[in-house]
């Protein structure tokens, strides 16, 4: 009997090595796994590379994973805001590596590496610090540039609904990269607020088929 809810967030992420690239979902704090995070703060796992949207908020998330000096560099496209303040003290003191990738190309990596596309080009970021060193090629009479697959040995990703073959639906923008990483990792962590039947999501609203997720953790109310 396929069954991949887990007991608890701390189990889910027990086998997370030390140096584990983790792709966490989120748009700001709009779908962060908030309590994977935390799970995965416990758990201890250090040099950790993370890939996400933004390099955190505030004190809590993915932030507090910054705070507490476990992440050795991040990918992201916004790691500068009004409240990144423990990503700005560490990269200025040299703590932590940054990889720079613009929405659209971290997106399109993403899901080229869940795709099993080997390599892409894309005129974003010619012409730009961005592109120094790459591979550069005239296409269509326009300079691009091509970009790799970003992989991942785990995504933390929070869905709405779920059943216990993995199955998720999402909360309007919370989707955002969900999706793309779950198929982009080799080992998905899901949370999910509400536990359907088999069956119980109409087929047209499942948006990550269970193929892509090896793990399930109920939440007990939404956030």
């Amino acid at each position: 009997m396929i069954n991949k809810l887990q007991a608890s967030a701390r189990a889910a992420l027990a086998d997370v090595p030390d140096g584990a690239t983790v792709m966490i979902g989120g748009f700001g704090t709009a779908g962060l796994p908030d309590e994977l995070i935390a799970a995965l703060l416990e758990q201890g796992a250090r040099e950790l590379t993370v890939v996400n949207n933004n390099a955190g908020n505030g004190d809590s998330g993915l932030a507090a994973l910054l705070a507490a000096g476990r992440v050795r560099k991040i990918i992201c496209s916004f790691p500068r805001q009004a409240d990144s303040h423990h990503f700005d003290a560490l990269y200025r003191a040299g703590k932590i590596e940054l990889e720079l990738v613009p929405q659209g190309n971290l997106a399109e990596r993403i899901r080229a590496a869940g795709a099993g596309i080997g390599a892409f080009f894309t005129p974003t970021g010619a012409g730009t610090e961005l592109a120094r060193g790459k591979e550069m090629r005239e296409i269509g009479g326009r300079l691009q540039v091509l970009e790799y697959p970003i992989h991942a040995d785990y995504a933390l990703i929070k869905a709405q609904r779920g059943d216990r073959w993995g199955n998720l639906s999402y909360r309007k923008t919370a989707r955002n990269f969900g999706p793309i990483m779950a198929a982009a990792a080799r080992i998905t962590v899901a949370s999910i607020y509400e536990l359907a039947e088999l069956g119980g999501i109409d087929p047209e609203s499942v948006v990550t088929p269970g193929l892509y997720v090896q793990r399930l953790v109920h939440l007990e109310a939404a956030a």
